[in-house]
């Protein structure tokens, strides 16, 4: 027997739009209908001349996530993407928390192990369905991953995060 299998809607992020005191509340990533998370090693390889094979090292990780959602209006999340797309945002301006979710393995208090680590966010296209309005593009890797734990709301729509000490 393979064990449970854990379904795609068991991992789930949460994305840090900054409120206009400086705070960071994390709300669900409603509507996406692509999140697809690349790892993108960076390699060093070489050939010793005492060896008639190459050798290669992962030396870098450097993850992305391809994103694509159906806009909704009213959604947070949605509203700053859009904010940092239509207003051409730049640099640390554009960086935001994303804390990804396993809720599978949520414990009898409600506590799921979670992963915190920014993204800089790039919208590349907008419009592209005739059914919905869309929009897709690419978050970059901006620093280490923070383990913790994640506390989500009753409702399920934001949580709170804390770092393992």
């Amino acid at each position: 027997m393979l064990g449970k299998l854990i379904g795609r809607h068991e991992k789930v992020a949460y994305y840090g739009v900054p409120d206009t005191d400086g705070n960071v509340v994390y709300h669900r990533m409603c509507g996406f209908t692509k999140m697809d998370t690349s790892k993108n090693p960076v390699e060093y390889s070489r050939r010793y001349i005492d060896e008639s094979f190459e050798q290669t090292d992962v030396v870098a990780i450097s993850p992305s996530i391809a994103f694509t959602f159906d806009r909704y209006a009213g959604n947070p999340v949605h509203d700053d993407i859009i904010k940092i797309s239509d207003n051409e945002i730049l640099g640390t301006d554009a960086v935001r928390s994303i804390v990804l979710v396993d809720v599978s393995q949520r414990d009898v208090a409600g506590k799921c192990p979670a992963i915190l680590r920014d993204f800089s966010v790039m919208v590349e296209t907008e419009g592209n369905s005739t059914d919905a309005y869309t929009l897709s593009g690419t978050m970059s890797t901006k620093g280490e991953k923070v383990f913790g734990i994640a506390e989500i709301s009753a409702d399920a729509k934001t949580l709170t995060f804390t770092a393992d000490e």
